[in-house]
């Protein structure tokens, strides 16, 4: 699975975080990100699925390091980057949150916004060249430079998570981390929005981890997907592949879910309904994790934790069952 192509590499990823409570001198911990490995490459754009609690937006922190991973080994460019100073790295390395009426300083202008990557990685030799490049960076995604010098209670939902992408693009990244950076916008809006993504890769050779619990987005921007459920990725294909030929039960699920705009065809698919709720990730099920809401389960399922393998051709999977599921 692992190319020396890769220009970001995830090999046994781990991040545990502690849990308060529980008996005395019994440590518990959440495995958000539980042993997942994955290769993105160069100007390729990787969309990772999964619902509400599963570790995709743990994963794409991690990547980053703003969590430090528990185990594992990260990659940039060939370079193991698990332990160096993340400061060179921060410059081509970004992330655009998912809130953006979260992840902007209410009390600083646009502009400052913006200019602060510039400032910390010195990429402007003067306040003239500084204001040149703000204003060259707002108009890439749409927003122009009056915009500067107001703050973002000022700007709609839309706009605000324009300035958060701009805020990532203002120093020249190579890769980008989306974390469900529309799922927080209007519909109407969400369409702009990735089009935009898909716009900047194209003129700027971006590379993108895409992370979104909305199928049809994800099928939409992604050259592959990865399915993550409860800490553990389930499934890695291309993405064409992935929605029409799906092995896992737990992805096959998700896309029984997409919504289809054909009535006819709507009225003849069938809703693959899942059983019971997510387990709690502080005690996850025994060998699968997803067994418990799984219909092929059985002994060998409770027992053993199913090999990720290859199933064909670049299309990857954790299951004992594939034969039974397809």
């Amino acid at each position: 699975m692992m190319e020396d192509k890769y220009l970001v590499e995830v090999k046994n990823l781990q991040q545990h975080f502690p849990v308060a409570g529980g008996k005395l001198l019994e440590k518990k911990v959440v495995k958000a990100v539980d042993d997942v490995s994955f290769g993105i490459r160069k100007g390729e754009t990787l969309g990772l699925v999964g619902e509400s609690g599963c570790g995709k937006t743990t994963t794409g922190r991690t990547l980053l390091r703003l969590h430090e991973p528990t185990g594992g080994k990260i990659f940039f460019d060939g370079a193991d980057i698990t332990k160096v100073n993340m400061l060179p790295y921060r410059r081509k390395m970004q992330i655009v949150f998912q809130d953006p009426y979260a992840s902007l300083d209410p009390r600083m202008t646009v502009g400052d916004i913006v200019g602060e990557a510039i400032d910390i990685h010195r990429l402007a030799a003067n306040k003239k060249e500084r204001q040149e490049r703000i204003i060259s960076v707002l108009s890439t995604v749409g927003l122009n430079s009056e915009h500067s010098n107001r703050y973002p209670h000022e700007f709609s939902g839309g706009q605000r998570q324009r300035v958060g992408i701009a805020r990532a693009l203002a120093v020249n990244p190579q890769f980008i981390v989306c974390d469900e950076p529309v799922s927080a916008l209007d519909v109407s809006i969400q369409a702009q929005v990735v089009n935009m993504f898909e716009k900047l890769q194209e003129e700027l050779g971006l590379t993108y981890l895409f992370i979104a619990h909305d199928l049809s987005i994800v099928k939409h921007i992604s050259n592959r997907i990865g399915v993550m459920y409860l800490g553990k990725l389930v499934e890695l294909a291309d993405s064409l592949e992935l929605i029409f030929h799906s092995v896992h039960p737990y992805t096959k699920s998700l896309i029984s879910a997409i919504p289809i705009a054909d009535p006819g065809i709507s009225r003849k698919s069938k809703r693959i309904v899942l059983e019971g709720d997510v387990p709690s990730p502080v005690n996850p099920p025994s060998g699968c994790h997803f067994r418990t809401r799984c219909p092929y389960a059985d002994e060998l399922c409770a027992a053993q934790e199913p090999e990720w393998k290859e199933v064909s051709s670049r299309h990857y999977a954790a299951c004992h069952h594939l034969d039974k599921v397809n």
